[in-house]
């Protein structure tokens, strides 16, 4: 539950982006984050409870693994979306403040 607090307090946090353009609809990966989410609360009672080693550090990588499959699918949305929309008007400084936007979430 102690996740589900911080989760919705990231919202508070959130820069502002361009009005020009509509963002897409992620809630059919609600589920796929609601795993994950119920994953790492697994995790912190395994860490409370003291358990081995090896069985938390499995758990961990099996969230990993399932928050990068997530990242995946919200950047393919992204890409075929966003990126696409604003590239329609190659002038568009949305375009270019997009095309930034996705380098940088790559180099990183």
């Amino acid at each position: 539950m102690r996740l589900m607090a911080r989760s919705k307090n990231m919202n508070k946090n959130k820069e502002t982006q361009p009005t020009s353009l509509q963002h897409p609809d992620h809630s059919l990966e609600m589920p796929r984050l609601k795993r994950v989410i119920g994953q790492m609360e697994g995790i912190e009672r395994m860490i409370e409870e003291r358990r081995y080693c090896p069985d938390i550090l499995q758990q961990l990588r099996a969230a990993q693994s399932a928050i990068k499959a997530l990242e995946l699918q919200i950047l393919k949305t992204h890409l075929s979306s966003c990126i696409r929309t604003a590239a329609k008007n190659e002038k568009s400084p949305v375009f270019d403040e997009k095309l930034k936007e996705f380098l940088d979430l790559i180099k990183n």
